[in-house]
């Protein structure tokens, strides 16, 4: 059982990543075209870098091209959107609403250690970070 478990785990690891990238494009295109509805608040200079961020960060992540360098840059973004947007509000992640942060930041935090997975373009380029 554990040995069929880990010969799924880069597919699993793969789908993880798939969505999670899927996710920051989603929330990249609210920010930058209210697509699929508006921002609810104004984009400033910091709101409007991190859509580009998120558009472009997630669409490599999906495709899993420069998936260490880009995941690096996601996670860094999503702690300091954490300790800038959702901590003051309250210590809690409940208070704050900060437990999407807080995911985001070591889903990409963990990709950055495992690599990609199956299914990416670094794999397929046999690029030597992947």
């Amino acid at each position: 059982m554990i040995a069929r478990l880990n010969s799924l785990s880069p597919y699993v690891l793969a789908i993880l990543r798939i969505i999670t990238g899927l996710l920051f494009v989603h929330f990249g295109l609210q920010k930058l075209f209210g697509f699929p509805v508006p921002f609810p608040v104004p984009l400033d200079a910091m709101t409007t870098t991190a859509g580009v961020l998120e558009l472009l960060g997630g669409a490599l992540v999906t495709i899993g091209l420069f998936t260490r360098p880009a995941a690096f840059i996601l996670s860094g973004m999503m702690a300091v959107g954490y300790w800038i947007g959702h901590a003051p509000m309250g210590f809690y992640p409940a208070v704050n609403m900060g437990t999407g942060a807080i995911l985001f930041c070591f889903i990409y935090l963990y990709l950055v250690f495992s690599g990609p997975g199956a299914w990416s373009l670094d794999g397929k380029l046999n690029l030597p970070w992947r």
